[in-house]
């Protein structure tokens, strides 16, 4: 797979697929389908296509659980940057229970035959859907970006973690934080000390290039910036930031930051 999207490398392909493992346990799937008692109503006449983004390693794979756990038919529309991992777990399935060998189909350049539609995508491509998937009931879900609130008392460890829900997959996450809201005077060398450990993500060629990128439009531009040498960080009022960038604000008032964000 890393040979068609480079950025699933064989550390974020494992992280992704154990990180499903784990949650597929007896208990957390029983759990889950409690709170669904109609689930039992036979549905199998009906099929459900699913357009799938493919940010990350198997970003799909919920929307493909979902459909199969209700008793839907599920007929993928795979994205050309993940097209590779979801058909050989599909594999594996039919293997081990043949039922599924007739509940599972791959469209190709389009979706046909389908009672329903999924999709993910971008904002652009979400009006697209809407228009397109009209006729049929759907599910449609734009671009998502995670932030974090930082008061200045963050232990080490909690840091650190924040790194990792920075730098993990990239920064391709929909929940991958790419903003940080931080109070007025905030020092950062806490910070910097904390995501230190993530600094071999520099050794990513299309990071690297990414990173590299900005930072010489910010240079051109004459834009502040604060560098670590692995990623850069700027003072921006917008949410989604590029490869390679943290966005940053100040606030003063923490109450007033969340009614912001509310709204």
């Amino acid at each position: 797979q890393k040979e068609i999207n480079p950025w699933f490398t064989p550390e974020n392909v494992k992280l992704a697929i154990k990180s499903i493992a784990n949650t597929l346990t007896k208990k957390n799937l029983e759990t889950w389908l409690a709170s669904y008692p109609e689930i039992e109503q036979d549905r199998s006449s009906k099929r459900v296509g699913v357009v799938m983004a493919g940010n990350v390693p198997l970003v799909g794979f919920h929307d493909f659980l979902s459909v199969l756990i209700s008793g839907f038919t599920f007929v993928g529309k795979l994205s050309s940057k993940d097209n590779q991992l979801l058909p050989e777990i599909a594999e594996i399935l039919a293997r081990i229970n043949p039922e599924f060998d007739n509940k599972i189909e791959f469209a190709g350049e389009k979706l046909t035959k389908f009672d329903a539609v999924i999709a993910t995508g971008s904002n652009n491509t979400a009006r697209y859907f809407s228009y397109h998937y009209r006729k049929h009931p759907y599910i449609i879900r734009k671009n998502r970006n995670g932030i974090a609130i930082l008061d200045g008392k963050e232990t080490m460890e909690e840091l650190v973690a924040l790194g990792d829900d920075i730098f993990r997959y990239f920064g391709l996450g929909c929940r991958s934080v790419a903003k940080l809201f931080i109070p007025e005077h905030y020092d950062f060398n806490a910070f910097f000390k904390a995501i230190l450990p993530y600094r071999k993500i520099i050794n990513h060629k299309k990071y690297k290039n990414n990173y590299k990128h900005i930072r010489s439009i910010y240079l051109v531009n004459k834009t502040p910036f604060l560098d670590t040498g692995f990623v850069l960080l700027k003072e921006d009022e917008a949410i989604a930031s590029p490869i390679g960038v943290i966005y940053y604000q100040y606030y003063s008032d923490h109450s007033k930051l969340e009614e912001h964000l509310k709204d």
